[in-house]
Formats: structure tokens, C-alpha cells, sequence
């Protein structure tokens, strides 16, 4: 390289190092202008209440509802429906109730029809493995906490909201607009049970203002560094698809082994998509807003690199996998590897062997991208691909919108001093069912998931602290009375 060119080079850094330390110093001066909030949330204790729901939510355990996908299981869940009436009779007195192959709606007639709402969870559960600490359907109340498989996914909404009805009409409530209450049976198995209340709904001419499902929560820590409680209101979730990945060969005897066997090449396939990240890696506006909230309440070093997105965007996708694997689901596809299967015997090389994977598709490359993206990297080593089952992402709820202002507003309300921010639900919910129906899907239970529940759930030990119980309840009553 000629010297004159190498000192325009030097130039150019030295340019380019200049303006980046510019923009640090701007975004230093930021940060330092924008005072650290703390989240100073603390769950009210009320021993009275807390008992008494968490007795209510106990009986609903012990009703076990564990369901299989495809199978045919109404006469369980009627049974808990039975439960249910025997728990909230003022709701089974009052309300128009429809049940749809063990999957329950309830309409709450209001003042109007315009703007309804529909709050929903589940009944049905996973099976529940393992040894427990307490019996998984004992619905023990030890601890401070209600134990017991569905106690927190999500029979403590389908108390919550179902108590608040039943509180309400004993005060002689009437809402201001309909209240639909549903539950389906299905949905561990993302069964169909939600989309047969969706098309009653239709059939009924119901388009809802707002609904209100699982996703988000009350948590602790969304973020390292973080101290406290937030709420984490879920905007719109990730699609997600089941795929096959199948090596084939001629087989034969382990003793004389060729290259590249069907393992071997399953083996270097995953090992690819696991080092070699194929999928874009992108910032969603919510995960932009929801960052840019958090970082008030966080330490300065995080304070100043979350509160400027617009300078260290590049640097948080390429570090965020290394601080937290939930956040950095956020920003891309994702495709984790669960099942495999090979050779009955281990002197035989198999003449077919199996990996599969659950991906789960992000907006900015859905499900038909993100399929043709890893279907590339399988070809290249000689793999074949078969699609299970694939659905891809709902659309993201307004945040500036009317229903997710309103359902703001009640949690601050309900939770005095409780941080709320927006949130990607990498998950799956029943809320989808409803998006054709309804624009402001919004996913968020009223409870509290810490480190200790969220370990639980579809685990081993689920639990719910019963001081988070009260503040459900009040949280559904405020949203059938808001405006």
C-alpha cells in the first residue's frame, strides 16, 4: 500500500473513532440526565383473602386435567366444570354459560355490546413426572404457596377472574360493556378448543375490544442487573413449527464404518445451526420499547447501553445470547433440537437416522423464510426435511393503542409502583385463536412468576405464592370496570 493511501486510511479511522467517541460522550450525558428509577412494587400482604383463594385454587388442582393431544377427554373437564359451579355459583346463576366439547365460555351481559372484552386461561394441564416435593394434585397449601400441577399454568387465572365475576355480582355490578370469560381444554396441546369458542364468537357476531390471555406476567429480574418486580405485558408471540430432519444410507456392520453416516451428518448439521447462527438478527420495535423502559431501572453500565439503542444496537445483538437467552430469542428465529433417534443396536450403523427441532419464527423472518433458511443448511448435508405441524407469528398489538393503554393503566392501579413494560411471548398461547377476531390480543397474567415458579411450570414441584392471589383477583375486577 502506497504511504499517501495508508495515511488517508489513518484518516479515516481516525475520523470514524473521532464521531464514535462523540456519540459515547452524547450518550454518556443521556444517561447521566436520566435518573435511575426503581421498581418499588411490594405485594401487599392480606392473610385473609390470600387463604381464601388460595383454598378455592387448591380444590381446582386437586380436579385433575391433565389432557393428551387428539384424545377425547369432555367427561374429565365436565367434572371440573361441576367444581367450578359448586365454587362460583353466583357465576353459574347469572351468567350465560356455553359449553363446546368440555371448552367453556361465560357472557357477562353489560350496559352495551360495543366494545366487548374476553379474559381467558386454561383448565386443562401437563402431565405431571417425576418425584414431587408435594403431591401434584394434592393441591397442598404449605409455605405460603398453593403446590401442585396447573396452579400457576394457569388455574390461578381461571380462579382469578372467575372470583372477581363472582365479587362483582355480589356487589349487584353490572359492566359497562360484555364480559366474556373463557376457558379452553386443549391448549397444552395447542389443541383446536380455543378456535371452536372463536367461532361461536363469530357466530354470535362478537368482535372484542381486548382480550386478555397468558404470556406475560409479574417477574422478577426480566433482566440481569434488574432488582424487583415488573410487569411484562405480552404484545404478540412467536409462530413455531415441529420439523423432521432425516439422514438415510445403505447401513450395515459398525466394525467397517464409510464417512459421512447418517449421524455423522446429523451431528455436523446441528453443530452448524448451533455455532453458525443462519437466521437474521433484528430488533422488534417492542423489544426496542421494552429495552428502552427497563433501562431506567437498571445499573449505569446497562442504563447506558439499553437507554441508547440507537447507538449500541449492534453491540446488544451480538452480546445479548450471553446475557440472557430469553431476551435473545426476542430478536431472531430459533431452533432448538429436542428429539433423535438412530440405530436399534450400537454395532449397527443405521440406514436411517432422525433429529427434530421446534423452531419458533420471528416477525422480521417468518415461518416461510425461516423454513427455507433451514431447509438450505439440511440439504447442504444431505438431509431431508419433513414439516410436522408450522404456524407462523400473530401481529403485534398497538402499544400505542387504546387496549394496551387501558390494561396499562389498570395494573398501575392494581400494583401501585409496578413497572410495565411490553414483551415478546416466545411461547405459545391460546390467544392466537382469537387474532382473527379481535386486534388487541393482549397476553398477561396477573400473577407472580418468580425464578422459583417459572422452573415449576411443566416441571417438577409447580407452585404459586398465595400473597399474589388478592392482587389477581383485584386486577380482573379493575378490568371489567374500566372504561
Amino acid at each position: 500500500m502506497q504511504p499517501i493511501m495508508i495515511k488517508y486510511v489513518l484518516f479515516a479511522l481516525a475520523a470514524v473513532a473521532g464521531v464514535f467517541l462523540f456519540l459515547l460522550i452524547i450518550a454518556i450525558l443521556r444517561t447521566l440526565l436520566m435518573p435511575r428509577k426503581r421498581s418499588e412494587y411490594v405485594p401487599q400482604p392480606d392473610e385473609e383473602r390470600s387463604q381464601k383463594y388460595a383454598e378455592l385454587l387448591s380444590e381446582m388442582v386437586q380436579c385433575e386435567t391433565v389432557s393428551h393431544a387428539n384424545v377425547e377427554e369432555t367427561e374429565k373437564f365436565l367434572r371440573f366444570h361441576e367444581l367450578l359451579a359448586r365454587l362460583f355459583p353466583l357465576v353459574h346463576e347469572k351468567l350465560e354459560k356455553t359449553v363446546i366439547d368440555g371448552n367453556l365460555l361465560y357472557r357477562w351481559q353489560g350496559k352495551s355490546s360495543e366494545k366487548p372484552i374476553v379474559l381467558m386461561g386454561h383448565q386443562d394441564v401437563v402431565p405431571a413426572e417425576g418425584e414431587w416435593t408435594h403431591e401434584p394434585f394434592a393441591g397442598e397449601i404449605a409455605d405460603g404457596k398453593v403446590w401442585g400441577r396447573g396452579s400457576g399454568d394457569t388455574k390461578a387465572t381461571v380462579m382469578a377472574f372467575l372470583q372477581a365475576a363472582e365479587e362483582l355480582l355480589a356487589e349487584g355490578y353490572v359492566p359497562e360493556n360484555d364480559v366474556y370469560l373463557a376457558s379452553s381444554c386443549t391448549e397444552e396441546w395447542a389443541g383446536g378448543g380455543a378456535a371452536k369458542i372463536v367461532e361461536e364468537l363469530k357466530r354470535r357476531g362478537v368482535r372484542p375490544f381486548l382480550v386478555c390471555d397468558e404470556g406475560g406476567s409479574i417477574v422478577t429480574k426480566p433482566i440481569g442487573g434488574l432488582e424487583g418486580y415488573y410487569a411484562m405485558v405480552g404484545v404478540f408471540e412467536k409462530g413455531q413449527g415441529n420439523v423432521c430432519f432425516t439422514a438415510r444410507s445403505s447401513g450395515g456392520h459398525a466394525s467397517t464404518p464409510g464417512k459421512n453416516t447418517p449421524i455423522a451428518r446429523l451431528a455436523a448439521f446441528v453443530n452448524e445451526v448451533e455455532t453458525k447462527n443462519p437466521f437474521k438478527v433484528k430488533m422488534p420495535k417492542a423489544v426496542s420499547v421494552m429495552f428502552r423502559r427497563l433501562s431506567r431501572y437498571a445499573p449505569f453500565g446497562l442504563r447506558l447501553v439499553l437507554g441508547n439503542l440507537w447507538l449500541f444496537t449492534p453491540i446488544v445483538k451480538k452480546v445479548m445470547p450471553a446475557i440472557s437467552s430469553q431476551a435473545a430469542a426476542m430478536l431472531k428465529t430459533t431452533c432448538a433440537f429436542t428429539m433423535q433417534s438412530g440405530s436399534d443396536a450400537a454395532n449397527v450403523l443405521p440406514q436411517e437416522a432422525s433429529v427434530w427441532a421446534n423452531m419458533r419464527f420471528i416477525p422480521h423472518q417468518g415461518e416461510e423464510e425461516s423454513l427455507k433458511v433451514i431447509r438450505a443448511v439440511a440439504e447442504k448435508h444431505g438431509l431431508e426435511m419433513l414439516v410436522r405441524n408450522s404456524s407462523d407469528y400473530t401481529q403485534p398489538v398497538n402499544i400505542r393503542g387504546e387496549a394496551f393503554k387501558r390494561v396499562e393503566a389498570v395494573i398501575k392501579q392494581t400494583f401501585p409502583g409496578l413497572p410495565c413494560s411490553p414483551y415478546v411471548v416466545t411461547g405459545g398461547t391460546d390467544a392466537r385463536f382469537y387474532q382473527e377476531i379481535c386486534d388487541s390480543c393482549i397476553r398477561f397474567a396477573p400473577v407472580i412468576y418468580g425464578p422459583e415458579q417459572l422452573k415449576g411450570m411443566h416441571g417438577i414441584d409447580e407452585n404459586i405464592e398465595c400473597a399474589c392471589l388478592p392482587g389477581a383477583v383485584d386486577f380482573y375486577k379493575n378490568m371489567i370496570k374500566a372504561k
